[in-house]
């Protein structure tokens, strides 16, 4: 497995690194002092464990994990249970408590090991894909894709509506349509992204939803529904 630290101590770096040496199962790819720095790893290359400390400068790890809506496996390192709770509505594994042995880091890591070989790599990649983050005000939201029923353009903002809420965001719907425009997702309006699982049915030059709702259908986007549902 490919893994990262990220931690500012070096005494917890170099404990960090000797344990990893002694699993032949792991492979360090990289060790970062921030979070920040690790970025452009994680996005480009294939990380399957992160060992990420809570208490980090510029971005601690609890909120760098709400930035990522597709992360590695994830064991925090830390002097501090107080997040131990908060910590498991991400990706995380365990928490391991310093200063730990050898033994309960490799306990950790069986644990990782396990859910990895539990299930093939492209379904948990898949489980992964349903999940997102959105930034809505000062916040970051965990949402399911499959409970979206569309997304509207309005003024300098969007919203995402759900079955019995909604979230504004900063993202434009032209971003919205790059991220999840595919085989769920479609744009039929200038102004709306339609989850396409929930559409029941389409009359005249409007699209009904099963929660009742009435979308438009903008006059360049006919012809693309057209081809997709009434062949």
């Amino acid at each position: 497995m490919n893994c990262i630290i990220i931690e500012d101590q070096l005494p917890a770096q170099r404990i960090l690194k000797r344990y990893i040496e002694d699993i032949g199962t792991l492979n360090l790819v990289g060790t970062f002092s921030n979070a920040l720095q690790a970025l452009d790893t994680i996005n480009s290359q294939k990380i399957d464990l992160l060992f990420l400390d809570i208490h980090l400068p510029k971005l601690s790890g609890i909120d760098f994990l709400k930035t990522l809506p597709n992360s590695p496996y994830v064991i925090l390192t830390t002097a501090f249970s107080d997040y131990a709770l908060e910590s498991y509505e991400f990706n995380v594994v365990d928490y391991l408590l310093k200063p730990f042995s050898f033994e309960r880091f490799v306990k950790a890591v069986s644990k990782v090991t396990t859910l990895t070989n539990a299930a093939p790599p492209a379904k948990s990649e898949e489980k992964h894909n349903l999940d997102l983050f959105i930034k809505s005000g000062y916040e970051h939201i965990r949402i399911s894709l499959t409970d979206i029923f569309y997304i509207k353009s309005d003024a300098d903002y969007t919203e995402i509506h759900l079955s019995d809420k909604k979230h504004l965001s900063s993202e434009t719907l032209k971003n919205w349509e790059e991220k999840l425009g595919n085989q769920r997702f479609l744009r039929v309006h200038k102004s709306f992204l339609v989850n396409t699982d929930k559409i029941v049915k389409l009359v005249g030059n409007q699209i009904h939803l099963n929660d009742d709702t009435t979308i438009p259908i903008g006059r360049a986007y006919k012809e693309i529904l057209s081809q997709k549902y009434l062949q």
